[in-house]
C-alpha cells in the first residue's frame, strides 16, 4: 500500500467517526436533550436554580421561590409534603416533581448554548429564563390551622378541602422537614424512625374506624335496606357466629333509631346495618365511590385497600360497618366522602393547582371543578348530612361544633393493632351550604372526639372566617 493509500484510508476513517461523532452530537442535543435537560437528577438544573419559576397560594402568598442563595420556602415545614423540595442530589418530590417541566427555564434547560452563556451572565434576563408560576389552591390561613393543630402530636395528618369545586384548601403531615435544607438533611430524615418523608396526608393508609359509618348509612339509605326510621337494639353486644360486636369500652346505647346509632356511634347497630345491606351492596357501593382504584389528584395518592370479596364473612362485613377488618384508607379519601354528602352525593375531582403563568402572559388551566361520581342519590346525601348533624349537636362529635354554625361531622376511634387507637374526625360547614370539608387522623392517642375533633373545628373556623 502506497503512502498516499495509507493516508487516504485515514482519511476516510477518520471522517466517519467524525460524522458518527457529530450525529451522536445532533442526537444528544436534539432528540435526547430536552429529555436529559428535564431529567430531576441533571444536576444542571442546580446551575439554573436561580431561573426556577416560583409556586404560589391561591392569594399568591409564596410557597417555594428560588434566590441568590437557592431555593427557599417561606412556610417551610407547614407544607413540605405538598410543595415539595428540589434538589441537585436527591431530586424533586411534591409539585417541584409534578411541576418540574414547568417550573424548570425551559428556554435554557433545553438549549446548550444558552446553558453556556448563562454560567458566564451574558444569557437572556431573568425575566426570559424564569420558569412559570404555579399556583396553587393552598388558603395560608387555613393551612396554618390544619398545621398547628396537627403539631401538638407526634404524628398525624389531615387535609381540608371545597366541597363545591374540590380545591384543596390545606395539607399537612407530621413529623415534617424543612425542605430548604434537605441536601444536609435527606439522609438524617431517612432514617428516622417516624418517616417525615412520608406524605400521611396522602399516601398514609390507616383503618378508618367510626368515620367510615359515613359510608355505610349512605350506602344502606341508598341502597333502601334501612330508612331513617329503622330502629336497632344495643345491649352491649352482637354475636356473628364465633364472633363478638362490642361498643368501645363495652358501653350499650340501648334502642335507638339511626340517627341516634350513628350520633352515638354504636358498632353493634352499624354492624347489623352492614348485615343487611350485604357484602354484594357493600361492595357495590364501595365501587361506586371508586374504592380499591387510583385516585385522580395532582400527586400521586396510595390506593385504599379492601378485603377480597371472596375473603368478606359475616363477621368481616359486620366489622367494615364501622370501619375496621382489612380496610385502609387515607385521609384524603376520608374527605372526600365528607365533601360527597357535603355536596349532595357528588363526589368531586380533588386538586391543588389551578393554573401554570408564564412570563409571556400565557396562563393553562390544570383543574377546574369536576367530579369524580354520584355514588349517592341527593336524598341520601341530604339524610347522611342530618345525621352528621346530629352527631356534632347531640353526640360524638360535640367538641367540633361551632358557635353560629351549623357543622356536620363524625367521629372514629380506630382500633390498632399495633398499639393505641388512631383518632379521627371528618366534617363540613356550614351543613346547609358547605364551603369546607376536612378530614383530621391522629396516630396512636385514643378518642376521635378528644384528639382529632378539635383540630377539625380549628381548621373549619379557619375556613370559614372573613375572607
Amino acid at each position: 500500500m502506497t503512502l498516499n493509500a495509507a493516508i487516504a484510508r485515514f482519511a476516510t476513517l477518520f471522517a466517519i467517526a467524525y460524522l458518527l461523532l457529530g450525529a451522536r452530537q445532533v442526537w444528544l442535543q436534539v432528540v435526547a436533550g430536552p429529555a436529559i435537560a428535564a431529567d430531576r437528577h441533571n444536576p444542571r438544573l442546580a446551575l439554573l436554580a436561580r431561573f426556577r419559576g416560583a409556586i404560589v397560594a391561591r392569594d399568591g402568598t409564596l410557597l417555594a421561590v428560588s434566590t441568590p442563595k437557592g431555593r427557599s420556602y417561606p412556610l417551610g415545614a407547614s407544607l413540605a409534603h405538598a410543595v415539595g423540595y428540589a434538589s441537585a442530589t436527591y431530586g424533586t418530590s411534591g409539585l417541584e416533581a409534578a411541576f418540574d417541566a414547568d417550573l424548570s427555564p425551559r428556554l435554557v434547560a433545553n438549549d446548550p448554548v444558552r446553558q453556556f452563556r448563562s454560567l458566564f451572565g451574558r444569557g437572556e434576563t431573568d425575566a426570559d429564563q424564569r420558569g412559570a408560576t404555579v399556583v396553587t389552591t393552598i388558603d395560608p390561613r387555613v393551612q396554618s390551622a390544619l398545621y398547628q393543630g396537627l403539631s401538638a402530636f407526634p404524628r398525624a395528618a389531615g387535609i381540608a378541602l371545597d366541597p363545591r369545586t374540590g380545591e384543596v384548601l390545606a395539607i399537612a403531615s407530621v413529623p415534617s422537614f424543612d425542605p430548604a435544607t434537605i441536601d444536609r438533611s435527606f439522609s438524617t430524615l431517612a432514617r428516622d424512625p417516624r418517616s417525615p418523608l412520608l406524605d400521611r396526608a396522602l399516601d398514609g393508609l390507616y383503618p378508618p374506624g367510626s368515620t367510615f359509618k359515613i359510608f355505610t348509612a349512605a350506602a344502606a339509605l341508598d341502597a333502601g335496606a334501612v330508612t331513617p326510621d329503622s330502629t336497632f337494639e344495643d345491649t352491649g353486644g352482637y354475636q356473628i357466629g364465633s364472633f363478638v360486636v362490642h361498643d368501645d369500652e363495652s358501653e350499650a346505647t340501648g334502642e335507638q333509631d339511626l340517627a341516634g346509632a350513628f350520633a352515638l356511634s354504636s358498632n353493634v347497630d352499624f354492624a347489623q346495618i352492614a348485615l343487611k345491606l350485604g357484602a354484594h351492596r357493600w361492595f357495590e357501593y364501595a365501587g361506586r365511590w371508586g374504592f380499591g382504584r387510583p385516585l385522580e389528584f395532582t400527586l400521586p395518592a396510595a390506593v385504599d385497600h379492601l378485603p377480597t370479596r371472596e375473603s368478606v364473612t359475616p363477621s368481616i362485613l359486620a366489622q367494615l360497618g364501622f370501619g375496621q377488618a382489612d380496610l385502609l384508607v387515607t385521609p384524603l379519601r376520608m374527605a372526600l366522602i365528607g365533601a360527597t354528602i357535603a355536596s349532595g352525593g357528588n363526589e368531586p375531582r380533588p386538586y391543588l393547582v389551578r393554573a401554570v403563568r408564564w412570563n409571556d402572559g400565557r396562563q393553562t388551566p390544570d383543574a377546574s371543578a369536576g367530579s369524580l361520581a354520584t355514588p349517592i342519590a341527593s336524598e341520601t346525601a341530604s339524610e347522611v348530612r342530618d345525621l352528621m348533624v346530629a352527631c356534632v349537636e347531640s353526640g360524638t362529635g360535640t367538641p367540633a361544633a361551632l358557635p353560629g354554625v351549623t357543622v356536620a361531622g363524625k367521629t372514629g376511634t380506630a382500633t390498632n393493632p399495633a398499639g393505641r387507637s388512631h383518632a379521627w374526625f371528618v366534617a363540613f360547614a356550614p351543613a346547609d351550604a358547605p364551603r369546607v370539608a376536612v378530614a383530621v387522623v391522629v396516630e396512636n392517642v385514643g378518642y376521635g372526639a378528644t384528639y382529632a375533633a378539635p383540630i377539625a373545628r380549628r381548621v373549619l373556623a379557619a375556613g370559614l372566617g372573613p375572607t
